[in-house]
């Protein structure tokens, strides 16, 4: 697993540092101990993937922007060379390519321009400051109720299950009009999906559940529409702007990507943290509580694996030549811990401006639901740490479950009391 050609283009794929994202047990939110020794090695080195291949590794903030916003890249997972990081992911791309499939499923974030582009600005109204703001009353609500659930309820119990998850999972499924009630089918596929030791057979099979749980909904938007997102998805394959394939999979990725992250940022990171803490709970002032959802993305980044690449060109970066083909993996985690632009990157610092973090990307596919999930977090934390002052860990660090196996990382499970 280790070797003295990490920032060589030379040596044999044995020879390269094996792609090793294990977080250690001790401090499970820190990065990946073999991705900070890539980034000391430099902001560009290669490793060697689960089967063999090699590919790109980018940890550093300059490098990571740099390459996420050259249009000489491509975010296609169907290309040679794109990096698969599991068996499971590979034998998915290929039984869609068998199928005739030109693109893994997960709608324009799997895309490059121009489809990229036409498919993203229909979802872009949906996601703009002005519509998320008018959903932070309701957001509350759905968090004081919830909260209410939790202080009736028995001690100790599982943040994750009582809390982490409805929230996001309530909010979302409000606002594209899915049936909250189906909850448990939908994180049960989309958790299938992102689980890196999923087989393809699997993963495939959990891919065609959820489009065809999202087709039958759009079914109904389109004799019966509402108010909703997916019934201005339906709206829009009436007058021939959407395919009804094109709809359900955007509807698909506006449901996973609504909760499945979201969720994952309600952690016990603050719960390590008391002097931070305290500051948040015992401020109102709005500027320290959006600070302090940036600094808790810059300093947690729920993103496990990187984003990947590949090189249409060849490309000349950090005295490297990425040759055409070749895939890379940004490692957002990394990015977000570089000191020469985070100084003290480990220093949990919620006074900090960390506006620049990566935790959302960068460049044409940055994230388009960011401006929701950062509305949904300046509610969430302020309102548990002030309603529920003495709230504790009720198991030791070791003891508690990571997702580890996962493509989006957090707690499986959280045992807190008060």
């Amino acid at each position: 697993m280790t070797s003295a050609v990490g920032n060589s283009t030379s040596g044999t794929p044995a020879e390269i540092p094996e792609y090793d994202i294990s977080r250690p047990a001790r401090c499970p939110l820190d990065p990946a101990p073999a991705m900070r020794a890539r980034q000391a090695e430099g902001p560009l080195t290669r490793v060697r993937l689960w089967g063999g291949s090699t590919a790109w590794l980018v940890t550093g903030w300059d490098e990571h922007r740099t390459l996420l916003s050259d249009q000489r890249v491509s975010v296609d997972p169907m290309r040679p060379g794109a990096p698969k990081l599991s068996a499971g992911e590979a034998a998915m791309a290929e039984a869609l390519r068998k199928q005739g499939k030109s693109t893994i499923g997960m709608s324009f974030i799997m895309m490059d321009d121009p489809e990229h582009n036409r498919l993203r600005r229909m979802a872009t109204s949906a996601f703009t400051i002005k519509r998320v703001e008018a959903i932070r009353p309701p957001t509350q609500r759905v968090v004081d109720d919830l909260i209410d659930k939790m202080l009736d309820g028995p001690k100790p119990t599982d943040l994750v299950e009582a809390f982490a998850l409805p929230v996001p999972s309530l909010v979302i499924s409000e606002l594209l009009g899915v049936p909250y009630d189906n909850h448990e089918f939908f994180q049960t596929n989309s958790k299938a999906i992102i689980n890196r030791h999923t087989s393809g057979e699997d993963r495939l099979a959990a891919r065609q559940r959820l489009i065809g749980y999202l087709d039958e909904l759009l079914g109904e938007k389109l004799s019966k529409p509402g108010e909703d997102l997916l019934s201005g998805l339906a709206e829009r394959v009436k007058a021939g702007e959407l395919t009804r394939e094109e709809a359900t999979e955007m509807g698909v990725l506006m449901l996973f990507a609504g909760h499945e992250t979201t969720a994952n940022m309600i952690t016990l990171t603050l719960l390590q943290h008391p002097d931070q803490l305290a500051l948040l709970r015992d401020s109102d002032a709005p500027k320290l509580i959006a600070s302090a959802v940036d600094e808790l993305l810059r300093w947690i980044t729920i993103t496990h694996g990187g984003l990947r690449r590949v090189a249409l060109e060849d490309i000349e970066i950090a005295g490297q030549v990425i040759r055409a083909g070749e895939g890379i993996i940004t490692v957002n985690e990394t990015a977000n811990r570089d000191v020469s632009v985070f100084p003290d990157p480990d220093r949990l610092d919620i006074t900090r401006d960390a506006r620049r973090h990566v935790t959302f990307g960068y460049g044409i596919h940055q994230c388009l639901g960011q401006p929701l999930a950062r509305m949904e977090l300046q509610v969430v934390y302020p309102s548990l740490l002030r309603r529920i002052p003495t709230l504790a860990l009720a198991a030791d660090l070791e003891e508690i479950p990571f997702k580890h196996d996962g493509f989006v990382y957090g707690a499986y499970e959280l045992p807190v009391t008060w």
